[in-house]
């Protein structure tokens, strides 16, 4: 039985394993694998209709020159998107709640979209740092701004998401724990508060679809200004 609200939280454990890497690796299990059939069954036709539609969304205002990132792209969206729908299913741990893993996969992507800005165009990139017009006396400050503003974009990334789902899944817990209370006392109450936790549970899988994709797409546009 958890002690407070945040266990759900924690990292869980096996005989002192933690089970982390299991979690991480579940997700690819419950997709289903293609087929040497002509063809292909619903699951399967709805799956490469999603892929193709959000990866054709996702590169459109992309340079060709980063088109060469729309697999990993595409592998990063549905990863965390499985592991924030995952999170939803009862006895089940939520690896994006932890901020070290959101941060683990920000701060890569996003230093890499700055070392190929760098490398390919260096002017362009620096470029951003001041932006055009901007009065002599107001550059120093400006360049200041503007690099603390580059520097926070991965914690931006990380935070978002890992606030995202802590907050979704605290509110969840608070209120099926209100509904479990009040049920042999206020059954009429409880039950409104059932339909409550059912309107959130779907708004939660609308968060986990949406921050994911927020994710995906923020790195994407920071890909376009250095590219």
């Amino acid at each position: 039985m958890a002690l407070n609200f945040f266990d759900q939280f924690m990292s869980p454990t096996l005989l002192g394993l933690p089970l982390m890497a299991l979690a991480l690796m579940f997700p690819w299990v419950l997709l289903p694998t293609l087929s040497s059939r002509w063809l292909n069954n619903r699951l399967l036709t709805l799956q490469s209709w999603f892929i193709n539609r959000f990866t054709s969304q996702l590169l459109l205002p992309i340079n060709l020159g980063g088109h060469k990132w729309a697999l990993m792209f595409t592998s990063l969206m549905i990863f965390i998107l499985t592991l924030n729908m995952m999170g939803l299913l009862p006895y089940t741990f939520t690896p994006t709640t932890q901020l070290s893993l959101n941060m683990g996969l920000a701060v890569p992507l996003w230093l890499a979209t700055v070392i190929i800005g760098m490398r390919n165009q260096p002017t362009h990139s620096l470029g951003h740092l001041l932006p055009e017009g901007t009065p002599t006396p107001l550059i120093p400050v400006l360049i200041i701004i503007e690099t603390i503003s580059l520097f926070i974009r991965p914690l931006a990334l990380g935070v978002r998401l890992t606030a995202n789902l802590t907050a979704g899944h605290l509110l969840i817990q608070l209120i099926a724990t209100a509904a479990f209370i009040l049920l042999p006392l206020m059954p009429t109450v409880a039950l409104m508060t059932t339909t409550l936790l059912f309107l959130l549970t779907l708004l939660e899988i609308a968060v986990a679809m949406i921050q994911a994709y927020v994710f995906v797409l923020l790195l994407s546009l920071y890909l376009q200004e250095n590219v």
